[in-house]
C-alpha cells in the first residue's frame, strides 16, 4: 500500500475542537450547538465486530454518496441536512477542516425512531434465511418457488430492531405498529418504499441494482418526521452489478460483502477481536467502493 494511500485512512478522529457526543462503527459524532457533527470515518465492521484496518476513501464515499441521495430525493422527503461544507464551518473546526472534509455532514439533532426501516426489492440476506424457514419475511406470505435473489413481486417494508449491541431483529408490521403507532407506522413505511422505489429506479440506470437498503428516521423539534443518517450507501444497502446478475444464489456486490465472504472463510467466531485483513482484500474493497461512487454520481475521489 503506497504512502498516499495510507494517509486516507482515518481510524478515529482526534483534535476536532467540538463536544464529542457518540462513537458508532464506523461514525464519530461532535455536537456543535443545536446541530451534530457526523463524520464517517475508513472503519468498517463486519458481524457487529469493527475490523482493525480501515478501507481506503470509505468515508469519503460514504458521505459523499449520502450527500447525491439527500438532493435526490429531497422531493420526496425532508432530510437533516444543514451542510456537506466544511470550509464554511473552519471557524469552528480549525486545524481539524481538512481531515473533516468531504467525510463529514452537519446534521439537525432529531429524535431517532426506534427501528429501522428496512425496505427488500430481492430476496437475499436474513430475509432469504426466513423465506427459506416458513416462506415468508416478517409475517409477510411470499410465493411459493423463489430463489435465493430472485425480485420480489413489489417492495417490501420489513423493519427491525435496532440492536446497540448484536444483530438487529427482523419484526412483524404488528410488532412495528406497536412501536410506533398506526400514524406514524403508515407514514414512514410509505415513505421508506416511495424512497426505494426512486432511488431503485435510478441505480438500475446506472448499472446497479439496489437489492435492499435501511433507513432511519427522525423526529424534530417541530413534530416532522424526517430522513436521517446516512442513506443508500454500500453500508446500509446490497448493491449489486446489473450485468453481473443472476438469481439462484449470492451476487456480486459493491458492498462490504466482499469482506463478510472472506471472513466466512476463515476459522473465526465472529467475536472481537476480528482477524487482519491482508492487503490485496483491503485494496479491492476500496476499489468497490469507489466503483459505487463513480457508478451513480459520476464522481471521483
Amino acid at each position: 500500500m503506497t504512502e498516499k494511500t495510507k494517509e486516507q485512512v482515518i481510524l478515529a478522529t482526534e483534535g476536532v475542537p467540538l463536544k464529542f457526543f457518540k462513537r458508532g462503527k464506523v461514525r464519530d459524532i461532535y455536537e456543535l450547538g443545536n446541530n451534530l457533527l457526523i463524520v464517517a470515518t475508513d472503519r468498517i465492521s463486519c458481524f457487529d465486530v469493527v475490523l482493525q484496518e480501515g478501507i481506503p476513501f470509505k468515508g469519503k464515499v460514504l458521505t459523499q454518496i449520502s450527500a447525491f441521495w439527500f438532493s435526490f430525493l429531497k422531493d420526496l422527503t425532508e432530510n437533516h441536512i444543514v451542510t456537506f461544507d466544511m470550509d464554511s464551518l473552519r471557524d469552528k473546526l480549525g486545524d481539524s477542516t481538512d481531515m473533516l472534509r468531504d467525510r463529514s455532514m452537519l446534521a439537525r439533532r432529531t429524535r431517532p425512531l426506534p427501528i429501522e426501516c428496512v425496505v427488500r426489492g430481492y430476496l437475499s440476506g436474513s430475509g432469504w434465511k426466513e423465506y427459506k424457514e416458513n416462506g415468508e419475511i416478517c409475517g409477510i406470505k411470499l410465493p411459493r418457488g423463489l430463489k435465493e435473489s430472485d425480485q420480489l413481486p413489489e417492495p417490501l417494508f420489513t423493519p427491525s430492531t435496532k440492536e446497540d449491541i448484536g444483530h438487529d431483529i427482523n419484526m412483524t408490521e404488528i410488532g412495528a405498529r406497536k412501536k410506533l403507532g398506526d400514524r406514524l407506522f403508515e407514514l414512514v413505511k410509505c415513505k421508506a418504499i416511495s424512497i426505494y422505489k426512486k432511488a431503485a429506479e435510478y441505480a438500475d440506470s446506472k448499472g446497479i441494482i439496489i437489492a435492499d437498503t435501511k433507513f432511519e428516521f427522525g423526529i424534530t423539534e417541530e413534530g416532522k418526521t424526517i430522513l436521517i443518517d446516512e442513506v443508500l450507501t454500500p453500508d446500509s444497502s446490497r448493491f449489486w452489478p446489473k450485468e453481473k446478475y443472476k438469481p439462484g444464489g449470492p451476487q456480486m456486490s459493491f458492498d462490504k460483502q466482499f469482506v463478510r465472504d472472506y471472513l466466512e472463510g476463515l476459522d473465526w467466531r465472529k467475536v472481537a477481536p476480528a482477524p487482519n485483513l491482508p492487503e490485496d482484500i483491503i485494496k479491492k474493497t476500496s476499489k468497490k467502493y469507489l466503483e459505487a461512487l463513480k457508478k451513480l454520481t459520476g464522481k471521483e475521489i
